[in-house]
């Protein structure tokens, strides 16, 4: 039995504003923290690389998910395009995060992104490195969820 894909616009080939966009909902999601929800931008049968993890799979995407936010507190998230190509998106990021014993940190880090012909992302590869920081250290402040309009992005922060 075939399963209906309900499209992810913006669809590839991917123009400057459409790949801003793509990048944009994907940083969104990622703030939103919802494992599950994150999971239904990727194919079925997606392929990660997170720092040294290997993901495939919706289901294995969501319990990633569901570790790293329970390790990674008021994580919050910018992400900011690095190239495009045909169906392929590089982007930048930094997030900001504290461990449960008060730590903060801002993870840097690039993504390469290949998406299918519905706009799911079939391929991610991440590269991260965190970085400690005192708390007073801070950008990223705003309320938890979606960034601010307003919000500086990474090349406005110096980042």
């Amino acid at each position: 039995m075939a399963v209906d894909i309900e499209p992810r616009p913006p669809l590839p080939p991917f123009t400057r504003d459409s790949a801003i966009r793509k990048v944009r909902l994907a940083e969104d999601g990622w703030n939103a923290r919802d494992p599950s929800r994150v999971s239904l931008a990727y194919t079925p049968d997606s392929k990660w690389r997170n720092r040294a993890e290997f993901v495939n799979g919706r289901e294995e995407i969501v319990q990633m998910l569901s570790r790293k936010w329970a390790r990674e507190l008021e994580y919050r998230l910018i992400k900011e395009l690095w190239a495009f190509e045909g169906n392929r998106i590089a982007v930048r990021y930094a997030y900001e995060w504290h461990d449960d014993s008060g730590n903060w940190f801002r993870s840097y880090g690039n993504e390469n992104w290949e998406f299918d012909e519905h706009g799911l992302m079939a391929r991610r590869f991440a590269c991260i490195n965190d970085l400690p920081i005192r708390e007073e250290d801070r950008k990223f402040r705003w309320p938890q969820g979606r960034r601010p309009d307003d919000h500086p992005g990474l090349s406005d922060l110096g980042l």
